[in-house]
């Protein structure tokens, strides 16, 4: 990401998915020398009338100091009929020692394309992502409005 902040410019993540539900990995910073680990658990799946409901941990976010967490909950659901699924969340902040509430929706534009919209709770983020169905994808990023990054994604 073209961003003169050292944690957010490079980052690489490993996750297992360890059931259906349950997955974990680790976050590697390199260039604010920084390793954490982050997990999330799928409390409740989504169907046509419950939403997904996850608990989970990462590094804080964008722009936050490094060896900082967050925790989080997030609900998200999938609107019938329409190509959007909206989310939010309550999130408790390391670095700020107090909660934020991200948002966002994500759009499905077809053919593997999606864009999803969002702000961490205190600014916004844009991302353009193609997932190719054979393991891997990409996404262009646009954070805070300001900063322009490539995110590639390799499943295996």
């Amino acid at each position: 990401m073209d961003i003169a902040l050292d944690r957010p410019r490079w980052r690489f993540t490993a996750d297992y998915l360890f059931h259906p539900r349950v997955n974990a990995g680790v976050e590697i910073n390199p260039a604010a020398d920084e390793i954490t680990v982050r997990g999330n658990v799928r409390v409740l799946a989504e169907k046509r009338v419950v939403p997904n409901v996850s608990l989970g941990t990462s590094s804080d976010r964008l722009g936050s100091p490094a060896h900082t967490q967050c925790y989080y909950m997030t609900v998200a659901k999938s609107l019938p009929g329409l190509p959007i699924a909206p989310y939010g969340s309550i999130n408790y902040s390391e670095w700020e020692d107090g909660w934020t509430f991200p948002f966002g929706t994500n759009i499905m534009l077809g053919r593997g394309l999606s864009a999803l919209l969002m702000n961490d709770g205190r600014k916004p983020h844009a991302a353009l992502n193609y997932d190719s169905g054979r393991g891997w994808g990409l996404s262009a990023l646009y954070i805070w409005f300001e900063h322009p990054g490539l995110a590639l994604t390799i499943g295996f």
